[in-house]
């Protein structure tokens, strides 16, 4: 047969191979093409511009209450088995002068999803940029994710999540700050950790 395909079709096709299947056989022949396109797809965050995506939506605003978004579903791979980790994203910062436009916000969890990640960089990188973006007085970042190289491998815990935090500026320094975040997004497990821990990490897996 022809076989025309890019060289990363062509990797699929090998480790199909590899894996004991035929990649000629009727159901696999399209997976190389959809493959590629999936994670061409997966990983289209490295593609991003984040200070041209930024730059469009600051605003000078005489505002200087919480600015929450909450329940932000993002998805992405597993930087070590390329396996999904996926869940819900809480970010929270309190403007000095200027704000960021709200749609933004998720943007910017996708952009930095959309790569090969572990939760921990993530998390510190949606809160890095937004912090250099607009110079807040603080920034606040809380992820929650179910990782499939947890739950389809590994372990096998099926309901364990990992919940992953970045607390910047008054969010790391004043506790009532911090505790009023998490109030917000309803998460009193991790407000029972912040009222004891004075330099905020609050990482944790919990089944």
């Amino acid at each position: 047969m022809t076989y025309n395909a890019s060289p990363m079709q062509d990797l699929v096709r090998q480790i199909l191979a590899e894996l004991g299947e035929n990649p000629d056989r009727e159901g696999l022949l399209a997976t190389p093409r959809r493959v590629e396109k999936s994670l061409k797809f997966l990983t289209s965050g490295y593609a991003v511009d984040i200070e041209a995506l930024i730059n469009q939506a600051l605003f000078t605003v005489d505002y200087s209450e919480m600015v929450i978004v909450k329940d932000i579903d993002f998805y992405s791979l597993c930087e070590h088995h390329l396996l999904p980790f996926f869940g819900k994203c809480h970010v929270a910062y309190l403007p000095r002068t200027k704000v960021i436009g709200l749609s933004k916000i998720p943007r910017i969890v996708d952009a930095f999803s959309r790569r090969l990640q572990v939760q921990e960089r993530l998390t510190n990188e949606i809160a890095g940029t937004i912090q250099e973006a607009i110079d807040p007085l603080g920034v606040a970042v809380v992820m929650e994710a179910t990782h499939l190289c947890m739950s389809m491998r590994g372990v096998e815990k099926q309901n364990s999540v990992a919940a992953t935090s970045a607390m910047l500026g008054v969010f790391r320094e004043d506790a009532r700050t911090r505790m009023e975040f998490l109030e917000l997004i309803k998460r009193p497990e991790m407000i029972a950790r912040s009222a004891t821990m004075p330099v905020p990490g609050l990482a944790c897996v919990s089944d």
